[in-house]
């Protein structure tokens, strides 16, 4: 079914806001070497300034949900705009290693805020037939955010070789793009679930049409009668058994999103390499290649979202990031014994191309499942009420064990292995197989309204 235009310009400005949240995650990776340098960091100092983003967005996606139900989702993406381009302001002009963990933070609440609302807001303006598609725009934004920030990285190292300096202009940059995001929001419609939680009826219902719904009328009455407005309050309780199963799901989709150790491979790319021999404009390039690899099979998973379904994309990933997991480590436990004297220098050469292969093969795998499934599902699965609560809960959730993994990336490589952070990605991409084998219900092309009648919420 074809899609509305000015539903489709609404849900792309939305997303943009995953392009910030993409470029701003991962910019600081071609800055590691650099800011190791400038300001003498230890593994564990290292972990803290990757990690102190991380924990901004932690706090971000627990604070985000109440604002976005008083001020509004429209309202709270510009504020999110303008914390983008305070973190990058500050970060290009950090004066102190604390400065610039102070503004890694500002840039955190921001991501964490965005992983809230712009999924939610997208989920809410969608109809069910295209919401798959549309909701995971914003995670197709957020991995061309990630390519933008390496090749940002690549170029501004190339015009400024040798430049201790360089990663002023890599971290600061972000704040241009943020500007364009406050102005392109301007136009954009507030949410008709929102409005219809306001008791705005007639902005919900203008809403509705302008969207292209075939009968806003009857959707719009199917919103209010899920409400339960007379009946249940718009701050009934979170935490109650008849929501205990998208709670379950949620943590369950957001956990293994994480565990499956995405972050610390895009964060901690140049890194990564490093360890299997690469130079460092090598590894800028290399980076920028695992960048495109989840660009094209993002665009893999927006095509058949839809078709296939949620569940088949988590299973049939977990299998194949199993076994490039397994590959990755198994590169780096040979790696460990060359440099132990127990394997032949002749295994050597195989290391660096081996680690390339078995991540471009992780990336694309967790591209196309974990990767386009995580916002969507958590946008799906809970009812209009407590829509904002519940996506706050699977972002908390998301951003708890990335913050948890980069942080300890480097502590565990410095002081275990450098095999054993990718041989439990793997045993975890095992635990996802059998779990979202035997529990997770498939959401495509069902409405909100209706999703909570299928998973026993009155």
């Amino acid at each position: 079914m074809k899609i509305n235009r000015y539903l489709l310009q609404s849900a792309l400005v939305a997303a943009v806001a995953g392009f910030l949240f993409g470029f701003d995650t991962i910019v600081i990776s071609g800055t590691i070497e650099m800011l190791t340098a400038r300001f003498g960091l230890s593994s564990l100092d290292l972990g803290t300034t990757v990690a102190s983003a991380l924990l901004g967005t932690i706090l971000g996606s627990l604070v985000t949900a109440k604002p976005s139900e008083w001020l509004g989702r429209k309202p709270v993406l510009m504020l999110l705009s303008m914390l983008y381009l305070v973190s990058g302001l500050g970060c290009g002009l950090a004066w102190s290693w604390h400065s610039l963990l102070g503004f890694r933070f500002v840039g955190g609440l921001a991501i964490g805020g965005a992983s809230v609302v712009s999924p939610m807001y997208i989920a809410e303006i969608a109809p069910p037939h295209a919401r798959g598609r549309l909701v995971a725009t914003s995670q197709l934004n957020i991995v061309i955010g990630l390519v933008a920030a390496y090749i940002s990285n690549f170029i501004i190292a190339m015009l400024m070789p040798g430049d201790p300096s360089a990663w002023r202009w890599m971290l600061g940059i972000v704040a241009l793009p943020s500007v364009i995001f406050f102005f392109l929001l301007l136009p954009i419609p507030e949410s008709p679930r929102w409005l219809a939680k306001r008791h705005r009826w007639d902005d919900a219902l203008a809403v509705l049409r302008r969207l292209g719904n075939d009968d806003p009328e009857g959707l719009l009455r199917e919103i209010a009668e899920s409400l339960h407005e007379e009946t249940v309050s718009v701050n009934e309780p979170f935490f109650q058994r008849k929501y205990l199963k998208p709670i379950l799901l949620a943590f369950m989709v957001a956990s293994f999103n994480q565990l499956a150790g995405i972050n610390a491979v895009l964060y901690y790319s140049g890194h990564i390499f490093s360890m299997a021999g690469a130079e460092q404009t090598s590894q800028l390039m290399q980076s920028i290649i695992i960048g495109m690899t989840n660009l094209i099979f993002t665009f893999v998973g927006l095509a058949v979202i839809d078709r296939f379904g949620r569940r088949k994309l988590m299973i049939v990933g977990a299998v194949g990031l199993a076994i490039c997991l397994s590959a990755t480590g198994f590169s780096f436990w040979m790696s460990d014994r060359i440099a132990e004297g127990t394997m032949s220098q002749s295994y050597l050469r195989l290391v660096g191309p081996l680690v390339l292969t078995s991540l471009i093969g992780f990336i694309a795998c967790f591209a196309f499942s974990n990767g386009a499934v995580i916002w969507v599902y958590i946008s799906e699965i809970f009812p209009n009420r407590v829509r904002a609560r519940g996506q706050a809960l699977g972002s908390f959730t998301h951003w708890f064990w990335c913050a948890l993994i980069n942080f300890s990336f480097p502590v565990i490589v410095a002081n275990v292995s450098t095999s054993a952070p990718f041989a439990f990605f793997a045993a975890m991409m095992i635990l996802q197989l059998v779990l979202v084998w035997k529990f997770l219900p498939e959401t495509k092309g069902v409405s909100l309204e209706e999703m909570q009648r299928h998973l026993g919420i009155e």
